[in-house]
């Protein structure tokens, strides 16, 4: 690897697994020193043993990113002291997905989705980009989906929380943008890991069909476009939701 990212910090949310841990892999590989965060201390320690083994530097905290502003800052403080007191890096990634209907989405259900998926990253890049900013700048880098712009069934909840993230991306570049934190974000289309030879194919697969890529994408691709963005080859990116969708939104699918 280049190191493109040595020297540099960097907390990673729900990096226990899938687009998260490759983010958090691919960070390290390039020089950073990487927080891996997530519910789950066993995949977390798993991942941070990875990292090291590898030759790269991480370390994991365990976190539950419910929405409340008490969570946030709390990581965001973990973090800071993990990182030897400042975050140069911020991913948001962290999120889950339940897919009911709409008229199946009780409330309870509405507000974990949206406390996971909006209010979390919310507070924790409230609690992060000022210190950022007072330390001479940083980046941060928002998950959007492709389906905040492409309805799909079952997705209305969902979506609309990436919808907001994405959103955020741009309202958090011009608050913050001018003190020197770039904010950007990634929408990832559908991404799954590499399939065991002579698996089933996966029902995502039917997506792809007749987009420029053809097929599903790899968490890998997330993550080198994630290195991208926080590096000083992409300086003069702000408020950018760049699409690492295998086409599938930017292009016209034509059904097989």
């Amino acid at each position: 690897m280049s190191e493109r990212l040595r020297n540099k910090t960097a907390l990673v949310t729900g990096s226990t697994s899938n687009i998260g841990q490759a983010i958090a892999e691919a960070f390290a590989a390039e020089g950073a020193h990487v927080v891996v965060s997530g519910r789950n201390r066993e995949r977390g320690t798993r991942v941070v043993e990875g990292v090291r083994a590898s030759g790269g530097r991480a370390d994991f905290l365990v976190a539950d990113l419910d929405g409340s502003p008490e969570a946030s800052r709390d990581l965001a403080d973990r973090a800071r002291e993990a990182l030897g007191g400042r975050i140069d890096i911020l991913v948001n990634n962290a999120g889950i997905y339940p897919a009911p209907g709409t008229t199946t989405t009780d409330e309870k259900t509405f507000d974990e989705v949206y406390g996971v998926n909006v209010k979390a990253p919310f507070f924790l890049t409230a609690a992060v980009a000022p210190a950022m900013a007072e330390s001479g700048g940083g980046v941060v880098v928002n998950l959007g989906s492709w389906i905040a712009r492409l309805g799909v069934p079952l997705g209305a909840l969902y979506s609309s929380t990436k919808g907001a993230m994405e959103t955020l991306t741009r309202a958090w570049a011009a608050e913050f943008g001018p003190r020197g934190v770039r904010v950007n974000a990634l929408s990832p289309g559908v991404i799954l890991p590499p399939a065991p030879d002579g698996g089933e194919p996966h029902p995502g697969e039917t997506m792809m069909k007749g987009t420029p890529a053809g097929s599903v994408g790899t968490p890998e691709a997330i993550a080198h476009a994630a290195v991208w963005l926080a590096s000083d080859e992409a300086s003069f990116v702000h408020g950018t939701v760049v699409d690492v969708d295998g086409g599938r939104t930017g292009v016209a699918v034509i059904a097989a």
